[in-house]
């Protein structure tokens, strides 16, 4: 009878870690999605990691897209992570290193990246916007 309890212990355990694993992974599979399309500098792919919500209140702009279009990223390197308790969002820091693809001159700024995981869409998504390269 103890085996059996022991045993019937052992799966819940189980099972209730694999539920926190399979979100702790999606979660990072977004970020080096994320990440990944930064340093190819794929700016217009990055739109869709953002929460539609937050892009209709602070649409991305053709002039934005362009102005992206004009730097090359060489560096993407997450400075800061702060994870919300409810596990369901997180704030993170990256510093940017940008070259300039008219002038070759570099620049480095900072990006703040919301994010937040959607019930109702199952994924995680930003609520922030695109890196600006006017930053410093």
């Amino acid at each position: 009878m103890k085996t059996r309890l022991l045993l019937l212990f052992v799966i819940v355990l189980m099972l209730a870690a694999c539920g926190g694993t399979s979100s702790v992974r999606e979660r990072q599979e977004t970020m080096d999605a994320w990440e990944n399309r930064v340093r190819w500098s794929a700016f217009d792919t990055l739109i869709d990691f953002i929460h539609p919500d937050w892009l209709e209140e602070n649409p991305v702009t053709e002039l934005d897209l362009d102005r992206l279009n004009q730097f090359r990223v060489t560096e993407y390197r997450v400075r800061a992570v702060l994870a919300h308790p409810d596990g369901n969002g997180l704030d993170r820091r990256a510093q940017i290193r940008l070259i300039n693809i008219h002038n070759q001159r570099e620049r480095s700024i900072d990006h703040q990246e919301i994010w937040r995981y959607d019930e109702d869409r199952k994924r995680w998504l930003m609520h922030s916007g695109l890196p600006d390269p006017r930053r410093q």
